[in-house]
């Protein structure tokens, strides 16, 4: 008897051990992919929270200079201010990467002497650029961002007054521009949240730009010459604004 119960319970033995090593596993596998599910939930959620889509608003006041052809030789000129507005639309393909376009509207205002004349030259253009941005962290109460790409500058239409005698001079001064130019567009901008989700936002920030075509265009007409001198345009400015992201 005492044999019989041996034999059985060998069998017995090995039989609730290869149970219990079976289940183990299960449990820790059970246990690993309910918190891989929370892990991916939790993710997704963080996905759906984050806003990809960015449309905003600018005050934009720009400084810029131009060299100025005259009867008597070239005047070198001064930096002044000058009012521009614009619209942007951005797609944040990520907290830290994004890419944006802008449409921004802008005067270039110059005003110099030549000889007994005075003279004021107003420019007006419209400035595409197409921008690949990085930041700090977009969904953050602060983002530090850094912008640089290709900017396609459209000329609008131009003012040119004269004022004062005009002596002896013979020659008429006229002002001849390309239609369009491209340069490069670099700046860095500060933002802040407005409320609780982040999805307003105020906006600060530099921009410069610098052309790589230049602004003058030939004139034929006989008795004139172009006021404006043989250069690339150069903008730098800063810009304030509202931002919304959705």
């Amino acid at each position: 008897m005492k044999k019989l119960k041996h034999v059985l319970f060998i069998p017995l033995f090995f039989l609730a051990a290869a149970s219990l090593f079976a289940e183990t596993p299960g449990v820790e596998d059970s246990s690993s992919v309910s918190s891989m599910n929370v892990d991916k939930k939790a993710a997704d959620e963080d996905d759906d929270e984050f806003k990809h889509v960015e449309f905003g608003v600018r005050y934009m006041p720009t400084f810029s200079s131009i060299d100025m052809n005259t009867s008597n030789g070239v005047v070198q000129g001064s930096f002044t201010m000058s009012n521009g507005f614009g619209v942007m639309l951005g797609i944040n393909l990520t907290q830290n990467l994004g890419v944006q376009g802008e449409i921004n509207y802008y005067q270039i205002n110059q005003k110099y002497a030549d000889g007994s004349l005075n003279r004021d030259l107003t420019i007006n253009y419209l400035n595409i650029p197409v921008l690949l941005s990085l930041n700090t962290n977009k969904a953050a109460p602060v983002n530090l961002n850094f912008v640089a790409g290709p900017q396609f500058g459209i000329n609008v239409g131009s003012n040119f007054e004269t004022s004062g005698s005009n002596g002896s001079d013979t020659a008429r001064a006229v002002v001849a521009l390309r239609k369009g130019d491209v340069g490069v567009a670099y700046g860095a901008g500060l933002e802040f949240a407005l409320n609780k989700n982040h999805s307003l936002r105020l906006d600060l920030g530099f921009r410069g730009f610098y052309g790589l075509v230049n602004m003058d265009s030939s004139t034929n007409d006989d008795g004139t010459y172009n006021v404006i001198v043989s250069a690339s345009r150069k903008t730098y400015g800063g810009y304030v604004g509202l931002a919304w992201m959705f």
